[in-house]
């Protein structure tokens, strides 16, 4: 049995500690704001099994300057925050050469093998059940460009295993009778799992976690590895020992990551939504409108329409005319949309420029461990990295794991 703090109390971290608590360690997770509502929380509510084509690829570099010119467009950049983000934009062009683009897909259709799997087991470890449901998901494109593009990442992903149909315009509203509204054509998954609610999923892990006293409301700054042990240092100043730690703190690992004298590029893919409590559609499955990037899902809390992509600092004030922007662009499709009624949030997804998490141990010390950088895959992958992160915490890890190692940022490095 082994002492491990843990840095971070979203899903990711969370599920990591209900792993390694089922197995017998003693577990600590220390969260800078347990009251807060991370990213997890408000995302689509999907196991999207199917979503192992990086954000980062040569059509998506074609259309980003068009994109960034719009400010509530799919992808947007605040200006104010350009110079800091630079890096990061730079590795991200890099990063959608087709050649690493294929390396990135197949390393994630690697990790979301066992996905569901991971899911299945981490419900049983922690006591959940009823919580997902086989759904499949839609996936419909308005223009020939998007049409083009769409396909292009079904092929990607076929070759990788991932099952999915090509539907006309009128077998799509078969499945989906609210898309009224004019697009050409569809792809359907129906490998997609939805869950009941994000936020009742990390709810219900905080509860087994918080049962032993082991969810502590503590903001940790620093990393102090010795000999003996890795202690972590608080906010309030504590210095705490243990024999392993677990950095999931999301966009603000980066911090904890720099102080080890590592490099890392780290940013936030800031995302939007609007959750409507009582809309009179019925979506019998999530639909993905991918010209667009942003999705429809239906949940227990209500349908929730939300996504794109905001290049910012996590501290930089919302901007909710994105939320609008999608509801607005919706309405061409689902008509009934109402226009009032929603309520409106934004999360920080914490997000790599190849759109891979960051799972390894630290190359100069294996004591420390990381799991962060998730993007808009933090629920879905949650369950996964907690099994992966018991591995490496046991010394065993995949070898297949190294390809989302921290290494890949450090100088010298190439992407990939």
């Amino acid at each position: 049995m082994a002492r491990i703090a843990i840095v971070g109390g979203g899903i990711v971290g969370c599920a990591a500690a209900s792993w390694l608590m089922a197995e017998g360690h003693a577990v600590t997770v220390y969260e800078r704001d347990p009251a807060g509502r991370p990213a997890s929380t408000g995302n689509a509510g999907l196991i999207a099994l199917p979503e192992i084509s990086p954000l980062a690829r040569p059509g998506v570099i074609t259309q980003t300057p068009r994109w960034l010119l719009d400010p509530v467009g799919p992808l947007a950049v605040r200006v104010r925050d350009l110079p800091a983000l630079t890096p990061w934009l730079l590795r991200f062009i890099a990063s959608a050469r087709p050649d690493r683009v294929e390396k990135a897909a197949a390393a994630l259709a690697w990790l979301m093998s066992t996905a569901l799997r991971d899911h299945q087991e981490l419900a049983r470890r922690s006591g959940m059940s009823g919580h997902m449901r086989r759904t499949g998901a839609l996936y419909i494109t308005a223009s020939e460009a998007g049409y083009r593009a769409a396909k292009a990442e079904w092929d990607e992903r076929r070759r990788h295993g991932v099952p999915a149909e090509e539907l006309d315009a009128a077998a799509a509203r078969r499945l989906v009778p609210a898309l009224t509204g004019k697009f050409l054509r569809a792809f359907h998954a129906p490998e997609s799992w939805t869950v009941t609610s994000p936020l009742a999923i990390l709810e219900a892990l905080r509860r087994w976690i918080g049962a032993s006293d082991a969810l502590v409301k503590q903001e940790v700054i620093a990393l102090r590895p010795d000999d003996r042990e890795v202690s972590i240092i608080t906010a309030e100043g504590a210095d705490l020992p243990f024999d392993r730690v677990v950095i999931a703190g999301g966009v603000w690992s980066r911090t904890l990551v720099r102080g080890l004298g590592l490099r890392v590029l780290l940013e936030t893919e800031r995302g939007y939504n609007t959750t409507y409590p009582s809309a009179p559609i019925d979506l019998p499955m999530p639909v993905f409108f991918s010209d667009h990037g942003f999705i429809a899902s239906p949940l227990a809390v209500g349908l929730r329409v939300g996504g794109a992509v905001e290049m910012a600092a996590p501290e930089a004030p919302p901007n909710f005319a994105r939320a609008a922007a999608m509801r607005t662009v919706m309405r061409r499709y689902v008509p009934d949309l109402p226009e009032t009624g929603g309520v409106e949030w934004m999360g920080c997804r914490p997000s790599t420029p190849d759109s891979m998490p960051v799972i390894g141990a630290d190359p100069r010390d294996p004591r420390i461990v990381f799991a962060f950088g998730h993007g808009h895959l933090g629920l879905t992958l949650s369950a996964a990295t907690a099994r992966h992160v018991a591995s490496l915490i046991a010394g065993r890890p995949d070898p297949k794991l190294a390809a989302f190692g921290i290494g890949r940022f450090q100088k010298g490095r190439t992407a990939l």
